[in-house]
């Protein structure tokens, strides 16, 4: 099967993704084999997309790891990213993929809109390891068992992934910081909520 072109735009990439799929469902693997060179970019895009629905459970942890797994090639400086057999074997059904595409893409075109090329250093090596570490810390977060933990890490996987894809580092900065500031976010929680249970169990 061919791989999607190089330059069709981000959303139509994943509208032909789902035109492209056969069957009810399709394997991470056989994602991951479509996309080729834009494969870390728009791999991370497709995984992270379930991630930004609020109170969205199953989904988001089924494909958490995976987007960890990825991050953390990212992080190691692999250029190609690769899946063990135990996390390409998971499969997304077709129908969920073409109704996240649809609902996704006057979102992705928005930020198309406004990306260009710009400080494509952060979307390069040795700068993209970096990324990378804050990658694989959002995409754990998304594993936290608490409502609506997911989305906010999500929305900033698919910004960084947007700006890895766009080569524009501003958007890679806004997905870093929203990531961060909500890492930070759940520490400062836990902190607390450890303080709160030690407090009372001292009384």
């Amino acid at each position: 099967m061919a791989s999607i072109p190089q330059d069709m735009a981000i959303s139509d990439r994943l509208a032909q993704l789902v035109s492209d799929s056969d069957g009810e469902a399709v394997s991470l693997n056989w994602i991951l084999a479509q996309l080729h060179e834009r494969a870390f970019g728009l791999f991370l895009l497709i995984l992270a997309l379930p991630c930004c629905i609020p109170f969205l459970y199953g989904l988001p942890q089924i494909v958490a790891l995976p987007l960890m797994f990825v991050s953390g090639q990212i992080l190691l400086g692999r250029r190609v990213p690769w899946l063990p057999s135990s996390l390409s074997a998971r499969t997304v059904s077709t129908d969920g993929l073409g109704n996240l595409s649809r609902r996704s893409a006057p979102w992705l075109k928005r930020i198309e809109a406004v990306s260009r090329p710009r400080l494509s250093a952060l979307t390069h090596a040795p700068m993209d390891r970096l990324v990378g570490l804050g990658l694989v810390l959002f995409s754990a977060s998304i594993l936290v068992p608490l409502p609506g933990t997911n989305t906010v890490p999500g929305f900033a996987v698919v910004i960084v992934a947007m700006g890895l894809l766009q080569r524009d580092g501003v958007l890679v900065l806004i997905g870093t910081i929203l990531g961060t500031a909500w890492i930070g976010t759940l520490i400062i929680a836990g902190a607390t909520l450890a303080s709160l249970i030690k407090t009372w169990i001292g009384l």
